[in-house]
C-alpha cells in the first residue's frame, strides 16, 4: 500500500475556526447609507422628519440608562465585594455615560426645538418611549445573540479556551520546548539508529476537536508502542522542589512494518474540556466543548507562533475522529505528519523550498477567520 492511500484526509475536513473580521460592521455602513437613501428618496417634510429622528435617537438612550438603573438596582447590594465599596464605580459600570448621556441631552435639546406644531406633549412621547423600552427589558429583548457573546468573549480573550491555551504554554510548554532537541541529540549519541530524521526532533502534541484523550497511547492504537523516556528536566516550580518534566519516545508502525520513532502526547488542556462537558455544574455542552476545542488549537498555535524559545521545537496535530471504528487512526494521523516533516528536511537538504501541502492543517487555510487584533497578547505589557 502506498503512502499516499495512508495520508488522511483531516486536514481538508477539519474546520478551525479564524477570528470574526469586520463584515458585520461594513454591512451596518451599507444599510445605513441605503436607509439613508431611502427617506431621502420618500420626499417627506424635513422638519417633522428630523424631529421623528432625534426622538428615536433620545428613546435608545432613554433605553440605555434605563437598563442602567435596573442594573444598579443589583449593585448597590455588592458594592464591598465587587467595587471596592465605590458607589461611583458601580454607576460607571452600570450607565456607559461616556456616549449615552451626551447623546440623550442633545438628542432632548434638538427635539424640544422642533417640538412646535406637535399636538401631543413632550412628557407623552416620553413615557411611550420608557414604557416601550421597559417592555424590551422585562421581554429579555435586548439580550445579545449567541453570535454576539462569542465575539464579545473572543475579543476579550473571556473564553475558556485562551484561559487554557495560555496555562499550558505558560506552565508547561514554554519550560519544555526549549529543552527537547537537547535531550533528543542526548538521546540520538546514545541510540544512533533511532532518531534518524531530524526535521522530527520536536513534541508532536495531539490535539483531539472531542477531546478523548487516552492516558495510555497504546491502547488508543496497537500500532504505538511506548520506547523509552527522554531526559529528565528536573526544576523547583511553584513550591515543588525538583519537579520533574519527562517526554516519552514511542515507536510508530506503518503499513509496510517501517518503524518510525517521535516523542508524542497529548494537549493535557483538552482533559479539563471533556471533564467540563460530563459535569453538570459546568453547564457546558457538547457543542461548547468542540467550540472551545477548536479555539484551544487556533490559540494555542497563535501563542507558539509567536514565541521565539518554541521555534522548531513542537508540532501540532490536531484532528477530528470520524464516525467509523478506525483501530489504527490515530498511528495514520501521526504518520502523515512524520512523513511530511521528512520530506521537508529532503526538500530543504536538496536546496528546495518545501512547498506545504495544501492538506496540512493550518489556520490561514481553514474556515474560521481572525484579525490581527484578535490575535493573544503578550503579558507583558512592555513587549512590542
Amino acid at each position: 500500500m502506498s503512502q499516499e492511500s495512508w495520508r488522511p484526509s483531516h486536514p481538508t475536513t477539519l474546520q478551525i475556526p479564524k477570528a470574526r473580521g469586520g463584515r458585520a460592521r461594513h454591512a451596518v455602513y451599507l444599510l445605513l447609507a441605503l436607509c439613508a437613501a431611502a427617506l431621502c428618496l420618500a420626499g417627506e417634510p424635513l422638519v417633522p422628519t428630523a424631529r421623528s429622528l432625534t426622538f428615536h435617537f433620545a428613546a435608545l438612550q432613554i433605553g440605555a440608562l434605563l437598563k442602567g438603573a435596573c442594573f444598579l438596582a443589583e449593585e448597590i447590594f455588592h458594592l464591598q465585594s465587587r467595587h471596592r465599596g465605590s458607589f461611583w464605580r458601580a454607576l460607571s459600570a452600570c450607565f456607559p455615560l461616556r456616549w449615552h448621556g451626551p447623546m440623550l441631552l442633545v438628542c432632548g435639546s434638538a427635539y424640544v426645538a422642533l417640538h412646535d406644531g406637535d399636538e401631543q406633549p413632550l412628557g407623552f412621547h416620553l413615557g411611550l418611549a420608557s414604557l416601550c423600552q421597559l417592555l424590551i427589558l422585562a421581554l429579555g429583548l435586548h439580550k445579545p445573540s449567541a453570535v454576539e457573546i462569542s465575539e464579545m468573549s473572543e475579543r476579550s480573550k473571556q473564553n475558556v479556551a485562551h484561559g487554557l491555551a495560555w496555562s499550558y504554554y505558560i506552565g508547561y510548554l514554554k519550560i519544555v520546548l526549549p529543552r527537547v532537541k537537547k535531550s533528543m541529540e542526548e538521546f540520538s549519541r546514545a541510540n544512533p539508529s533511532v532518531l534518524t530524521y531530524r526535521e522530527t526532533w520536536k513534541l508532536h502534541i495531539l490535539i483531539p476537536l472531542n477531546c478523548d484523550v487516552y492516558d495510555d497511547l497504546e491502547k488508543a492504537d496497537s500500532n504505538i508502542q511506548y520506547l523509552k523516556d527522554l531526559t529528565e528536566t528536573t526544576l523547583a516550580r511553584a513550591g515543588t522542589k525538583k519537579r520533574i518534566y519527562k517526554h516519552s519516545l514511542y515507536t510508530i508502525r506503518d503499513e509496510d512494518n517501517k518503524l518510525w520513532h517521535c516523542a508524542v502526547e497529548y494537549a493535557t488542556p483538552l482533559q479539563s474540556l471533556h471533564a467540563m462537558s460530563q459535569d453538570e455544574c459546568a453547564a457546558f455542552s457538547r457543542e461548547d466543548r468542540l467550540e472551545q476545542a477548536k479555539l484551544f488549537y487556533r490559540t494555542l498555535e497563535e501563542i507558539l507562533k509567536g514565541s521565539k524559545e518554541c521555534v522548531g521545537t513542537y508540532r501540532l496535530i490536531a484532528y477530528e475522529e470520524s464516525g467509523e471504528v478506525e483501530p489504527h487512526f490515530l498511528s495514520r494521523e501521526i504518520l502523515w505528519h512524520l512523513r511530511q516533516q521528512h520530506r521537508e528536511e529532503y526538500a530543504v537538504g536538496e536546496g528546495n523550498h518545501p512547498r506545504a501541502p495544501s492538506t496540512v492543517l493550518n489556520s490561514t487555510d481553514l474556515s474560521l477567520q481572525i484579525s490581527e487584533s484578535d490575535l493573544p497578547q503578550p503579558l507583558r505589557s512592555d513587549c512590542s
